[in-house]
C-alpha cells in the first residue's frame, strides 16, 4: 500500500514540476508555455486558467499524499528503548540463538606486579 502511494506521489510531484515550469512568469522572459501572441487552441488568458487551477488540484493531491504517507510511517513504527538493547557489559550479540559472551577488557586482564628479571646475563 504505501510503496503504491509513494509512486503516486512521486508522479504527481513531477507533474507539479512541469506545471509550474509551464505557467508564464511574472515578467514573461522565464515561462515556457509562451504568450498569447501565437494562434492556438486557447487564447493566452484561458490556457494560464488551466495550468493555475490545474496546479492548484495537483497540490491539493500532493499535500493529500503527503499526510497519508507521513500517517503510514508513523502507524509502521514500534516503540523501542535503548535500555532494552544494552545489557551492563555491552550489546549481547548472538549466535543461533545463543548469548555470546564477549572477551573481557584488557585492563581487567592479570598483570604481575613487578617486571621478570632480563634474560639474558650481564657481562660483569
Amino acid at each position: 500500500m504505501a510503496t503504491v502511494l509513494l509512486v503516486i506521489h512521486l508522479m504527481i510531484a513531477l507533474a507539479l514540476i512541469v506545471m509550474i515550469l509551464l505557467q508564464r512568469s511574472e515578467g514573461g522572459a522565464l515561462g515556457m508555455g509562451g504568450g498569447g501572441a501565437g494562434g492556438g487552441m486557447m487564447s493566452g488568458r484561458s490556457a494560464a486558467n488551466l495550468l493555475t487551477r490545474t496546479t492548484a488540484y495537483l497540490a491539493a493531491v500532493f499535500f493529500a499524499t503527503s499526510i497519508t504517507l507521513a500517517i503510514l510511517a508513523k502507524n509502521d513504527r514500534t516503540p523501542t528503548s535503548i535500555l532494552d538493547t544494552l545489557s551492563p557489559t555491552g550489546p549481547v550479540k548472538t549466535i543461533d540463538s545463543k548469548p555470546v559472551v564477549p572477551a573481557p577488557p584488557a585492563s581487567s586482564l592479570i598483570v604481575p606486579d613487578k617486571p621478570a628479571a632480563p634474560s639474558v646475563p650481564n657481562s660483569e
